[in-house]
């Protein structure tokens, strides 16, 4: 079985896609031709069911695998096969049904080529200080395969009124039943209200969902402002990976991300008039929503170690890694040994000290009240008052 292949035309040769020049490149001839970036084509699709496009099986140029190890689905070559998974490193993959999809509105090429990636991978290895010292000599055997994840991507503008309570920071001083004299500080609450405002661009949501993928997450963001228009030269030579969270799924999870980059602003707000805040709720209204389909690039690798199953992910295009590796028992015990040596010496001069001072030590305490915010009304009258002093031991000064 053979994939795609795209024939040179000034020497017959293979051509694969070039990260360099970003463009199909003959490694015989050194012969390029460019891959048009058709921007009109990124669209923006108004977010509706029924804006879903879907995919004849005849103009799919793909083919679905399913790997037996992990279970992951993998886009490759109509005609090709692969002896490798590139998340678990399995050489078992299973053709399945050709599925429908949809076309990709664009794609974000590789910026980093293979051999970047593996210097940044064992960069990364040799600055695990906890992992087992042999590891480092491990990793050169390991291979790293790129493939192409499928992502959502959502704009939407967004307003929300919201509720809060802004809390003021006070200190008081008290003294006991026996007179010594207590330093507690006090907050007051108040109630407060306001409005926000985002316009959200691009708002990131994976696409694929397995126990494999859920690390990929620590290797975002990426840049879609250089998002180009998909076209399979860019697939030759790498893998992509087909999407298994639906368009209501993925839109149910920017939603949430939505609210609480509001719910954050909100609470920036407050805090620029008061100390601080809780009890914060938020009434969100989103317009004009959209939302494209798009694949960004990764680099892929797993390995095993006394047999167990790591998996190391690389941002294809800002090279941001990140990954699971063994932690040597050896190094841990000393880290521990010697934080608690540490621990000790700093105890022991605490004693020290003490030990010289004779006198009342003051106890700091917390204290609140709460009102209606000053801005909105004008009666400031305590409402509760949390009752973390016994108010029989103290006397106010």
């Amino acid at each position: 079985m053979a994939e795609e292949i795209y024939r040179c035309e000034s020497c017959n040769g293979i051509m694969e896609y070039d990260i360099n020049s970003k463009q199909m490149k003959c490694p015989n001839c050194g012969n390029c031709v460019p891959i048009i970036n058709d921007t009109a084509s990124i669209v923006e699709h108004k977010l509706t069911m029924d804006a879903k496009r879907s995919i004849k099986p005849s103009e799919k140029t793909s083919c679905t695998m399913e790997c037996s190890g992990c279970g992951a689905t993998i886009e490759i070559g109509k005609d090709d096969t692969t002896s490798e998974c590139p998340y678990c490193g399995s050489t078992y993959v299973l053709a399945q049904k050709q599925l429908d999809a949809i076309v990709p509105d664009g794609i974000v090429p590789f910026n980093i080529d293979k051999i970047r990636a593996k210097e940044i991978f064992h960069d990364w290895v040799k600055k695990r200080w906890l992992a087992p010292g042999k590891l480092k000599n491990l990793y050169q055997e390991d291979k790293i395969q790129g493939l192409y994840l499928p992502y959502w991507t959502f704009d939407a503008d967004s307003d929300a009124d919201y509720t809060a309570m802004g809390g003021k920071h006070r200190t008081e001083q008290y003294k006991d039943k026996e007179g010594n004299v207590h330093t507690k500080t006090v907050t007051d609450w108040y109630h407060t209200h306001g409005h926000v405002h985002e316009q959200f661009d691009d708002l990131l949501v994976k696409a694929v969902q397995n126990e494999n993928t859920q690390f990929l997450e620590s290797i975002e963001p990426y840049d879609t402002g250089r998002l180009v228009s998909f076209s399979p030269e860019y697939l030759s030579g790498y893998f992509s990976q087909c999407f298994n969270v639906d368009l209501e799924s993925a839109h149910n999870t920017a939603r949430a991300e939505m609210a609480d980059q509001l719910r954050s602003r909100a609470s920036s707000q407050v805090l620029q008039r008061y100390d601080t805040v809780k009890d914060i709720r938020i009434r969100p209204v989103y317009r004009n929503e959209s939302y494209k389909h798009i694949l960004v690039p990764v680099y892929s690798t797993s390995y095993h170690y006394e047999g167990k199953l790591y998996q190391v992910a690389i941002n294809g295009q800002t090279g941001e890694i990140h990954g699971a590796y063994p932690k040597s028992p050896v190094k841990i015990a000393l880290l521990v040994l010697a934080g608690l040596a540490i621990l000790g010496a700093i105890l022991y001069g605490c004693y020290k000290d003490d030990s010289s001072y004779s006198g009342k030590t003051d106890i700091g305490f917390s204290y609140e009240y709460c009102y209606i915010d000053s801005m909105y009304e004008q009666n400031d009258i305590p409402q509760t008052v949390d009752d973390h002093l016994d108010f029989h031991e103290q006397e106010q000064i």
